[in-house]
């Protein structure tokens, strides 16, 4: 069985049931999770899992308007954190990033090339939680076969994807999914999971354990 370590927390979300939830979709094909919001002490060394899943709203908070959650959630990545995280990537390791892992570490100047994406304050956003319908592109692995689908949740907007990012899912023209090799592991980032209700979708849960699988550079052999 693959271990995977998920590191949980930050404001705005319920990160223990959202992480607690897709710990449960990860299981259905073989992998065992570990939930953390000790995501400096967890990144101190050297990782010894196969995977590392980002599912965490922790960043500097400069913006004055989050001025009274600093104390508990302003965050910086400590070097040997990231050290570590690239450390997993040069063995080959595989890096599941979800929903707001693209606001995360902005202290990082490196984190942006490692996701293929990030956040810009104040250009991004989104609209408000709600029914929105998602297509499926291309033939990766992860979404070939895979039919469209509508799901409740957040379409982050303006983001600042790379040049080459392909997404393999997106809603309103905005891309939502993508999956990348860094290094000698592999990324892949979905920008949904705001709450649990996406990760009650029986699509989105199969394109979450297809993902799985080709960051473990596994056969995908889930079906829909």
């Amino acid at each position: 069985m693959a271990r995977n370590l998920i590191l949980s927390g930050g404001p705005f979300h319920d990160f223990d049931a959202t992480s607690a939830a897709l710990a449960e979709v990860l299981a259905g094909v073989g992998v065992e999770s570990e939930i953390t919001e000790d995501i400096e002490g967890a990144l101190s060394e050297p990782s010894e899992v196969q995977l590392i899943t980002v599912n965490a709203l922790r960043w500097r908070m400069p913006q004055e308007r989050f001025a009274g959650l600093r104390d508990r959630w302003r965050f910086t990545l400590p070097a040997q954190a990231r050290t570590t995280l690239l450390d997993h990537l040069d063995r080959g390791g595989g890096l599941l990033c979800m929903h707001a892992a693209s606001i995360c570490f902005d202290d990082w100047q490196g984190w942006p090339r490692v996701l293929g994406g990030c956040w810009t304050w104040p250009r991004s956003h989104h609209p408000p939680l709600g029914w929105t319908g998602v297509r499926v592109h291309g033939s990766h692995p992860i979404v070939e076969g895979l039919r469209d689908f509508d799901v409740v949740d957040e379409v982050y907007s303006d983001l600042d994807v790379l040049p080459d990012v392909r997404p393999l899912a997106s809603a309103g023209g905005q891309p939502l999914v993508w999956a990348r090799p860094v290094r000698r592991g592999r990324v892949l980032y979905d920008a949904l999971g705001h709450d649990t209700r996406s990760y009650d979708n029986e699509v989105h849960r199969t394109l979450l354990q297809r993902a799985a699988l080709w960051l473990l550079k596994r056969p995908v052999t889930v079906n829909d």
